[in-house]
């Protein structure tokens, strides 16, 4: 096969950043997806409609003109979140899900849930309404080791989450470990996962080769390789219940490569040729499509995109950086060449 055509694929998670970063990296998700749900931990955070309508309209003014890119919006959700204004948000159209991020978890966390029944209301009104949660999920307790935070979450929170909610729609974003697989393959059908290019690529070892490459520095952190296999198997399985979402998040050079590294791998410029990289490795070519441009759109209840994208086998060379001095950001697969190149 030299190359492959499938339906517009969509993001179901990714960081667009704001201000000069957004005007940076927008165009390359939106090369490649008709649509993507959008992050909202910017600082300060997107927690009302009214901040996600202004967020919207920035990234509309950072892609190129005539562009078909269509931006998901989310809503923060805090322990003070206004469940009128949510709902208000959802039925208007302005907000596709809310996300909830633990404190402390990730980049722009600190104003997150510390206490999960606090947000019991809001979550009652999403279930009510159809309104999909998207979970970062990991405790941020220091006594929990960092690579067993996953399973630890599931067990802890998730569990007790879901007993409360039985209908409510949920999606557990970049699933790392053999215990989030098996978690959702277990779960109803309104529960789903994300799964991003990079924890398909590589395990926690790529972090030390030859001392620490915080380039392969993210959140949740890469796991042992059974986990990454556990991933792959369920990534390139055909089931539903997993689909693209590449937590495409990009930092300034200088901001990983420092003294306290910021979490996240750029992945937008190559996400789909990475993508397609471990599918063929897997045997599983034939199910990429779904992975991709099917099963999120019907998770969420969105119509399927109407156009193709085409890859073909003809080599895509990865630069070792995108931008230039203060403003480089380092990519995923940096001065690699992969095998299939995105052409239209």
């Amino acid at each position: 096969m030299d190359s492959l055509i499938i339906r517009t694929p969509d993001d179901f998670h990714v960081h667009l950043r704001d201000g000069g970063m957004l005007g940076a990296v927008a165009v390359f998700t939106a090369r490649q997806f008709g649509r993507a749900i959008v992050m909202p931990n910017l600082e300060p955070p997107v927690i009302t409609t009214e901040q996600a309508l202004d967020y919207k309209s920035r990234i509309a003014a950072a892609l190129p003109a005539g562009s078909a890119f269509v931006p998901l919006m989310t809503s923060y959700l805090t322990e003070d979140s206004d469940s009128d204004d949510i709902e208000r948000g959802f039925v208007e159209g302005v907000l596709t899900a809310c996300k909830l991020y633990p404190a402390g978890a990730t980049t722009n966390s600190s104003r997150g849930v510390r206490e999960i029944e606090k947000v019991y209301p809001v979550l009652a009104v999403m279930e009510r309404i159809g309104m999909p949660l998207l979970i970062h999920g990991e405790v941020t307790d220091p006594e929990i080791d960092i690579f067993d935070r996953e399973a630890v979450f599931i067990e802890r929170i998730l569990t007790k989450l879901i007993a409360a909610f039985p209908a409510l729609k949920i999606v557990l974003e970049h699933i790392t470990t053999s215990d989030g697989v098996g978690f959702i393959e277990a779960s109803g059908g309104n529960i789903a996962a994300t799964i991003t290019p990079h924890h398909l690529e590589f395990n926690r070892n790529a972090m030390f080769q030859g001392g620490f490459r915080p380039h392969f520095y993210c959140l949740p952190i890469a796991k042992r390789e059974s986990h990454r296999l556990a991933v792959r198997r369920a990534a390139t399985s055909g089931s539903a219940k997993f689909f693209l979402g590449t937590d495409s998040a990009p930092h300034r050079q200088g901001a990983k490569e420092s003294a306290c590294g910021c979490a996240g791998v750029f992945n937008a410029p190559c996400a789909l040729e990475s993508y397609a990289k471990t599918f063929e490795e897997e045997n599983a070519l034939h199910h990429l499509e779904a992975f991709a441009s099917v099963s999120g759109a019907t998770f969420y209840g969105l119509p399927l995109n109407e156009g193709t994208i085409t890859l073909e086998r003809s080599g895509c060379d990865i630069p070792f950086t995108y931008g230039e001095g203060a403003d480089a950001v380092v990519p995923f697969h940096a001065g690699e060449t992969l095998a299939w190149k995105l052409i239209s």
